[in-house]
């Protein structure tokens, strides 16, 4: 999922849109370096040494990796789990919803890029 994230992040810089990650590696230096090499472009927070069972998954009932769930502009739950196609369409709505347009066409060709 790394090239579509990075993606979205690339092409929705200025937009009312936020990527934020949750790493459940139990070493620390691990989403460094994935940071660091450019691998994730966007704010990513270390789960704890517990790994998968840390405070933040815990806190948001993860129970499997990779989970994804779309908060709208206020604040509210509106989609989990949508991947590919089926994430860009949740992404486009809630950002209708804000006025703003969905580069459907950029996040593909960039996503393609690797």
């Amino acid at each position: 999922m790394y090239p579509h994230e990075r993606s979205l992040v690339k092409n929705l810089a200025g937009k009312k849109f936020a990527l934020i990650g949750i790493n459940s590696d139990s070493d620390p230096a691990i989403p460094q370096r994935l940071s660091e090499e450019g691998v994730v472009n966007w704010r990513s927070f270390w789960n704890g040494p517990e790994g998968p069972p840390g405070p933040i998954a815990t806190a948001f009932k993860v129970r499997g990796w990779p989970t994804i769930i779309l908060v709208d502009a206020k604040g509210v739950v509106r989609y989990m789990n949508k991947r590919g196609d089926e994430l860009d369409e949740a992404i486009a709505e809630l950002m209708k919803e804000n006025g703003e347009e969905f580069p459907l066409d950029a996040v593909h060709q960039d996503m393609n890029k690797g």
